[in-house]
């Protein structure tokens, strides 16, 4: 399934469609995220809140009828929330861990639900692991390889543990754009398709140590 397609399902947002090979994103998200530990100090999934931008979010919310112009109930909002999470599914959700150098599988999500405020929608999914892990060091990314879609984490709390143990340290590190300015490859090495994971460059990365 390509890009275009996973928005198409997600929104109907064909109207936007542009060849995979471009080297710029279409569609902006700001997210939240939290890491959920058990009570063992354990880790055992993550729970995102993803916030798509108003272009986006107007042609998603197009043939929703509602009750009063301008505000969705989770209710209305319920059937696309659906096509949401199961149209990321081919994509890994975006979001990749690894468990002491060791990739990590999630279950598919779980409480999910779409939120309409301050003319945005915002996804809310959490992403159990398969196998809940206590590895001394985590490490989680979360971009779109194709960079299709770009990840940003907002400027206050991007990201929080929850229920992690005390002597847990973490670390943020947002993409470097001068950097990855400076990889950015050519439009030649795209049609050659070179571009399979070029998001990569963008990544959004979360390192957790435990002693």
């Amino acid at each position: 399934m390509s890009i275009r397609k996973l928005l198409f399902a997600l929104s109907s947002l064909m109207a936007l469609g542009v060849p995979q090979a471009e080297a710029h994103p279409h569609v902006w998200i700001t997210g939240n995220s939290e890491l959920i530990y058990a009570a063992d100090g354990s880790i055992t999934g993550v729970r995102h809140a993803w916030t798509f931008d108003d272009m986006f979010t107007t042609y998603a919310l197009q043939g929703i009828e509602t009750k009063t112009k301008g505000e969705y109930s989770r209710e209305q909002l319920a059937p696309l929330a659906q096509v949401n999470v199961e149209s990321l599914k081919e994509f890994a959700y975006f979001t990749f861990a690894k468990a002491d150098g060791k990739k990590e599988k999630f279950q598919e999500p779980v409480d999910y639900y779409l939120e309409y405020k301050d003319s945005s929608l915002t996804l809310h999914f959490t992403l159990p692991l398969k196998t809940p892990a206590k590895p001394k060091q985590l490490a989680l990314e979360v971009f779109d390889p194709s960079y299709f879609i770009d990840f940003s984490f907002a400027d206050k709390d991007p990201i929080k543990l929850v229920g992690a143990p005390a002597a847990c340290q973490m670390k943020f590190e947002r993409p470097n754009d001068a950097t990855a300015n400076a990889k950015r490859l050519s439009e030649n090495n795209f049609m050659d398709g070179d571009n399979s994971n070029y998001g990569a460059m963008f990544a959004n990365k979360i390192t957790v140590d435990c002693p």
